[in-house]
């Protein structure tokens, strides 16, 4: 057997986990709904892993937001799982750290996104407390409730 045909025949490399905390669902207004953080900063390879990973609640999400200057260069749309999602980039979203997921009749969700070169100590440091109602500069305060109605 020669190399092309060991490449082919050897299964392929898992996707690496996907590292995502949401918000517990409750009536606390919240600034976010979850803490991401991505494995690098190509959007096309991430974003997928992340639509296929929400709640089925948050509905089928169709519009995607972020910080041009925090991603790779992306297409205006792509296909998700036999849907397109439009991409959205912003000079700066409402917050330059943030994803925003739209799904029309079911709301708005906005994502913290720690930055993929984060250290582990740092990232799990502040996916643990991002959602914190009770820390200081945690989640609690400007959202409502629920998701905002597209």
């Amino acid at each position: 057997m020669n190399a092309s045909q060991a490449a082919q025949s050897a299964p392929p490399l898992p996707l690496p986990l996907l590292r995502l905390r949401l918000a517990p669902r409750g009536v606390l207004p919240r600034r976010i709904d979850g803490v991401w953080w991505p494995h690098s900063r190509d959007l096309l390879a991430q974003l997928p892993q992340l639509l296929a990973a929400l709640p089925t609640a948050w509905g089928d999400i169709v519009g995607v937001t972020v910080n041009a200057t925090a991603w790779s260069v992306a297409p205006g749309r792509m296909l998700v799982a036999n849907q397109v999602v439009r991409l959205h980039k912003a000079a700066a979203p409402h917050a330059p750290d943030t994803v925003v997921l739209l799904s029309p009749g079911h709301g708005r969700w906005d994502l913290l996104v720690v930055p993929p070169e984060a250290t582990e100590e740092a990232a799990v440091s502040l996916m643990a407390t991002a959602l914190d109602d009770r820390a200081p500069h945690g989640g609690g305060g400007v959202r409502g409730p629920f998701p905002t109605t597209v």
